[in-house]
């Protein structure tokens, strides 16, 4: 496929009109997941909205299938930018980080943090995820009942897990900073990114003022973790953290610089040569606090809920745990021998993806699946419907961790399962998200059995697919456990 106006596309793309649109677009802002699965089955893998006022109008192409999110987020990502509403309201609430950035600063804040992605250093953090799991583990001795919520526990989790590693921190004053304020700024931050026309931010209403105070919350917490680096308050932090990194580093003894994510960033030289300004460093930290742990920990819960719910495919990749680690603590080099666990982690993802959406903005007029999609326009490459697509998935309704054999895998186009989003701009941290999660779901396998407690998930229809509510299990203590 190329750009511009091929002969092989067909500029009409298929989609609604008429009383049909009007209720598509109802029922977008009560419940996209659910309009867009329809969206497909009524009108294909390309769909187009397009109502509102001039001025105001809204042109929204919808992708479904694997070749078409390979064209948007791959092979002509070049047309397809980070300019939309959606973007721009990212940015005036979390900053413009790597998430957010564009073209040549994009190209430098990841020349400055991929060393600390490389395989090699990921898989040195495996002992501080381990050590975290552990803690978890342990914690959960004294759930009461027994029963524990993963929709607040895995968060926390990650949270913590991210903190270690990448800061050199305790996490003890994030989560619960991040719990009161991250989902209030979210919401907020959807609600407008999807919204035509909406208010300015400074008008003093009650929302604004929410979303406000929200946003102050999260730049005093970031505020502190660089106060504390900077003064040298985390100099004891990092020394305890010295397992969560490479060994071929660390912090300095004045807590000043380290090869941590901190580190490198205080340690960076700006376009004229200066260190980085205190606001661009809080806008980096601040993205990988968000981003680096939200798609981790909905993985991590829905792989957890859905081994309780599936005792079969749980015996399973607990027979593996124990088989591989005889009862030790796990490792980056178990990662290939625990080749089920894993495949049970990516069918979790598939089932429910926790980044359902990625959205671009066209620049140019590009053919997308064979369909022309004019300069200008919103798309939006939809991996919660693919993950789903009948043409990829025998009975996509059902887990079935087996999907991802490597056989199984081949056997598939390379976009029908992406939830770290692809291309160049595919999330840096994805090894990292899938050790630490692998190695969690070991250490916790080593030391209970699940049970599911209610009748199913309880997921938030919205573009995040946040969980809506507590998602229980119970926990039974297994006899055989390692020792704490």
């Amino acid at each position: 496929m190329g750009t511009g106006t091929s002969t092989t596309a067909d500029p009409r793309v298929p989609g609604p009109t008429g009383p049909q649109l009007v209720r598509s677009l109802m029922e977008l802002r009560r419940s996209p997941l659910s309009t867009f699965r329809r969206a497909q089955r009524e009108y294909g893998d390309v769909v187009r909205l397009s109502a509102g006022l001039p001025g105001l109008r809204l042109k929204l192409y919808l992708v479904f299938s694997a070749e078409g999110a390979r064209e948007v987020l791959a092979t002509q990502a070049a047309n397809f930018r980070k300019d939309n509403v959606m973007y721009e309201e990212i940015r005036h609430s979390f900053g413009n980080g790597l998430l957010t950035s564009q073209e040549d600063e994009y190209r430098r804040q990841r020349r400055l943090i991929q060393p600390l992605f490389t395989r090699r250093r990921v898989d040195g953090y495996a002992d501080a995820a381990c050590t975290q799991a552990e803690s978890l583990a342990e914690r959960w001795r004294d759930a009461p009942e027994g029963t524990v919520d993963l929709a607040e526990e895995m968060p926390a989790f990650a949270l913590r897990t991210l903190c270690r590693v990448l800061f050199g921190a305790d996490a003890d004053a994030a989560v619960p900073v991040m719990s009161r304020c991250l989902p209030v700024l979210l919401d907020y931050t959807l609600e407008r990114g999807n919204t035509p026309l909406t208010l300015p931010r400074h008008w003093p209403t009650p929302r604004n003022r929410r979303a406000a105070a929200a946003q102050r919350g999260l730049y005093e917490l970031c505020d502190q973790i660089i106060a504390e680096r900077r003064t040298g308050g985390a100099e004891a932090g990092a020394g305890s953290g010295a397992a969560a990194r490479s060994a071929d580093g660390g912090a300095s003894a004045d807590g000043t610089a380290g090869d941590d994510l901190l580190g490198l960033l205080t340690g960076a030289s700006g376009e004229n040569g200066d260190a980085l300004g205190f606001e661009e460093l809080r806008d980096q930290i601040l993205i990988f606090l968000v981003a680096g742990h939200e798609t981790t920990s909905t993985g991590l819960a829905m792989a957890l809920y859905l081994l309780a719910r599936h005792p079969e495919v749980q015996a399973r990749a607990r027979e593996e745990v124990d088989q591989v680690l005889g009862g030790r603590r796990p490792g980056a080099a178990d990662l290939d021998a625990l080749g089920y666990l894993t495949r049970v982690l990516k069918e979790a993802m598939r089932v429910q993806s926790p980044v359902p959406f990625i959205s671009r903005r066209a620049v140019a007029d590009t053919v997308v699946d064979g369909h022309r999609i004019p300069a200008g326009s919103d798309v939006m490459v939809c991996g919660a419907v693919t993950h789903y697509h009948p043409a990829y998935w025998q009975d996509p309704e059902r887990f079935d961790p087996e999907r991802f054999t490597p056989e199984g895998e081949a056997s598939r186009p390379r976009y029908t399962w992406f939830p770290f989003g692809g291309g160049n701009r595919a999330c840096i941290g994805q090894h990292f998200s899938m050790l630490e999660s692998v190695l969690c779901l070991a250490v916790l396998l080593q030391r209970y059995e699940l049970a599911p407690v209610g009748a199913g998930i309880p997921l938030g229809d919205t573009v995040t697919l946040k969980e809506n509510g507590p998602i229980r299990c119970r926990l039974t203590p297994r006899t055989s456990a390692p020792a704490p």
